[in-house]
């Protein structure tokens, strides 16, 4: 089958999906053992998966098909992702299509991945950050009114928003974008939480107003705006495909942030967030930990060389020097 021609990505709606794409292909820089290559990347069926996975498509040198997954957190969207487990809610079922060889690659938002890779896996490649902040959407940050209504469904997000404001009320929100939007505009909030990542990526064009938290409001949740992209550890043939669309910096900083969490022996059901960034020093770390309520948090901040050994050190830090093993004994 001859190779498809042009770049241009498939337009993904919040209404509906479009029909599968392949990526295109460069014949002045593919190898020619790529010229008729074909791969399977397994997704999440929501606009934003979709958007994703398009995305790395359109940076790969060989023909893409889609494989569209449901996950748990996908289909128990009147659950909290905490009650849950919290741990792969968006990602176990992706990762077992991978597996069981339904599809030869994984694209997953980073801040869904455990800190632990499942045996006969690999992280194989991050692309390029996008913006990793949170955003409040619908009232700024300096405009909220005592006893705002707040909906979040992230246990991160609520922890640190009471944490600065204790008069701050919140109600749980889940669902796809769209959903939320529309639970915001029918007035039932003063503002949702939202990740900015995901508004740059849509193009959302929100009537409302959307303040984008600095990280000493709100540290994000490790590795989000990032994309993580898994396969399995022994197709050497995909590894070396995908490999050529890492971006060394942010996976220095995904490594890091990635540490952090594993060290604390949590995933996103944790109300702990890090965020990290090169300087001229090396990588700098912010770690933190809080009560499920906001009334403890504790923050470190460290700068090195290592991302495995830094993000280790900050969270054994908050662990053993700041108390934090006494949150976590509560959080459990």
């Amino acid at each position: 089958m001859s190779p498809p021609s042009g770049s241009r990505m498939p337009p993904v709606t919040l209404g509906g999906i479009a029909s599968p794409t392949r990526c295109a292909i460069s014949l002045a820089s593919t190898e020619p053992a790529l010229m008729g290559m074909k791969l399977r990347a397994a997704t999440r069926g929501s606009a934003l998966a979709l958007w994703q996975t398009r995305q790395v498509a359109s940076q790969l040198e060989c023909g893409i098909d889609e494989v569209i997954v449901s996950t748990m957190g996908d289909r128990n969207t009147d659950v909290p992702i905490h009650s849950m487990g919290g741990k792969g809610v968006f990602v176990k079922e992706v990762q077992a299509a991978v597996l069981d060889g339904r599809a030869d690659f994984a694209v997953h938002s980073g801040k869904d991945l455990p800190a632990v890779t499942p045996d006969g896996l690999v992280l194989v490649c991050v692309p390029a950050r996008a913006d990793a902040r949170d955003t409040l959407v619908g009232a700024s940050w300096a405009s909220l009114p005592p006893g705002a209504h707040i909906a979040t469904g992230s246990v991160r997000r609520r922890a640190q928003l009471a944490w600065h404001r204790p008069d701050l009320v919140f109600s749980e929100l889940r669902g796809n974008i769209q959903t939320r939007l529309e639970k915001l505009e029918s007035g039932g909030f003063d503002a949702i939480v939202m990740a900015a990542a995901a508004i740059d990526r849509l193009e959302l064009d929100l009537t409302t107003l959307v303040d984008r938290l600095d990280p000493s409001i709100m540290l994000p949740q490790v590795a989000q705006g990032a994309l993580a992209i898994e396969c399995r550890a022994n197709d050497t043939e995909t590894i070396a495909v995908l490999r050529a669309i890492q971006h060394a910096d942010t996976r220095r900083v995904v490594d890091t942030e990635r540490a952090f969490l594993h060290e604390l022996g949590g995933d996103c059901d944790l109300p702990a967030g890090a965020h990290a960034t090169l300087g001229d020093d090396g990588i700098e770390i912010t770690g933190m930990l809080a009560s499920l309520d906001g009334r403890a948090l504790i923050r470190e901040r460290r700068v090195g060389t290592d991302p495995d050994q830094l993000g280790r050190a900050v969270a054994r830090f908050l662990l053993d020097e700041r108390g934090g093993r006494d949150l976590l004994a509560d959080l459990r």
